[in-house]
């Protein structure tokens, strides 16, 4: 049986629901799932395009690994990265300071990519590949509009969850 998360913006007001990829991403899958709810300040990508994140700590017993990767994710994907606060140490990436090299020392990055043309390199590190770990298959629509309004009118104060739905199906 599938299972199923909701992605929402709090502050907006704005939610979708992703099917878990368990059997194409088993690891990061259940590990994600054992750690809900996670929430945490929305960012919007620089690098990726249409990307929404949050970082929080790293939360798997056993970090996942590589599964299910891409570098080119495309609408509704939903993708773990695993991170060294090194990693986004550099003060280019303007995060706020407890997100710095010596405050996190592992960081993950939970992303919904919500449009075409999405690219997962970085300047400093070269390619970054996700693991797709969930598809959005309700509400992509209502959410990109609420990912373009972050873009275009800011991130303060958002605040970005996933969650386990209780529902069973879309």
């Amino acid at each position: 049986m599938s299972r199923y998360i909701t992605v929402t913006l709090e502050r907006r007001g704005v939610s979708c629901l992703a099917r878990l990829l368990d059997e194409e991403a088993p690891r990061t899958a259940g590990a994600v799932w054992d750690a809900l709810p996670l929430s945490g300040q929305v960012f919007h990508g620089k690098y990726a395009r249409n990307e929404i994140y949050h970082l929080v700590p790293a939360f798997a017993a056993k970090e996942p690994g590589k599964e299910n990767t891409t570098v080119t994710p495309i609408p509704g994907d939903l993708c773990y990265f695993a991170f060294s606060s090194d990693d986004l140490g550099n003060p280019s990436y303007g995060y706020p300071e407890d997100r710095g090299p010596g405050e996190l020392t592992e960081i993950v990055d939970l992303a919904l990519f919500y449009g075409r043309n999405n690219l997962l390199i970085n300047g400093d590190q070269g390619w970054v590949p996700g693991n797709v770990f969930g598809t959005i298959v309700d509400g992509l629509e209502e959410m990109a509009q609420a990912c373009q309004d972050v873009w275009m009118n800011g991130a303060t104060d958002e605040v970005l969850t996933f969650a386990r739905s209780h529902e069973d199906t879309p």
